[in-house]
């Protein structure tokens, strides 16, 4: 079985994010995980935990509210997060994401934060299945 990852590839000034997972949610939560790690390779304890929740007509755009929702979060609580968990389902307008983030206050000596994300964006956005018939969701946050 292959397990869920993520993995960042180049894109002119921003940072692109490609995540994959057996099942949606674990591309949505493993996605997540690398939009942190654009942020800080410190460890972020699990002390305040922040529910999510979004609605959008197809999964590209569910991506974009789920990303966009966590930066909102992290911007206005002064929050970093290390753990996500993910549930979607499919509803008569599209789809909907109930989540929770877990993470703790920006501690700058510890965290040294290497950059201010300012959004997911269309750019190379893509929720699909692959060939291994895992789920692949990717896009471009702006930095």
């Amino acid at each position: 079985m292959v397990r869920a990852t993520w993995e960042h590839f180049d894109h002119a000034a921003d940072m692109g994010i490609a995540a994959t997972g057996e099942t949606l949610t674990e591309a949505f939560e493993q996605i997540a995980r690398g939009m942190m790690a654009i942020v800080t390779d410190a460890s972020v304890q699990e002390r305040v935990c922040v529910e999510i929740e979004c609605a959008a007509p197809d999964r590209e755009m569910l991506l974009i509210d789920w990303l966009n929702a966590l930066i909102f979060e992290m911007a206005t609580r002064g929050l970093l997060f290390g753990s996500f968990s993910v549930s979607i389902e499919a509803s008569g307008d599209g789809y909907e994401l109930h989540g929770k983030a877990r993470g703790e206050p920006v501690d700058r000596a510890r965290h040294q934060p290497a950059v201010e994300l300012k959004g997911a964006t269309y750019t190379a956005l893509d929720v699909h299945r692959d060939k291994e018939d895992r789920w692949v969701a990717r896009c471009v946050v702006d930095v």
